[in-house]
């Protein structure tokens, strides 16, 4: 079994797809009911909420958005973090350096799901 990709459902893919493509430096390929964005390691496809309803009605009752956290290693997570203030993100966490040897950031997009960018220190 292999891991490919993570799907995160929203209500406005457009906005979602946007903030993806200016973090993460990617191409976001699609429509505003389903995009597809490559990434290093696994895909991240974003779904309307309204499309998933269309291929399995009910299937989003009940289901939470903005739950979800995102991980992401960069090269320098104080790179990323002057990059980041440029571009106007919500920070949740600055820069910090951890005893298990990474150092990361966090910050929502505008779904309110976190993304962690760190860099490990030690291998």
């Amino acid at each position: 079994m292999k891991f490919s990709g993570i799907c995160l459902v929203t209500h406005n893919v457009s906005v979602l797809a946007d903030f993806y493509t200016r973090i993460l430096g990617v191409k976001a390929e699609g429509d505003d009911v389903h995009v597809e964005l490559n990434t290093e390691g696994a895909n991240i496809a974003i779904f309307s909420v309204e499309g998933m309803e269309d291929m399995a009605p009910l299937s989003t009752q009940g289901a939470g958005y903005g739950s979800v956290t995102l991980m992401f290693e960069v090269e320098d997570v104080d790179v990323e973090y002057e990059r980041l203030k440029t571009l106007g993100v919500e920070f949740v966490k600055l820069p910090a350096t951890y005893s298990w040897g990474s150092r990361s950031l966090w910050f929502r997009d505008p779904d309110s799901n976190i993304i962690d960018f760190y860099t490990v220190l030690t291998k």
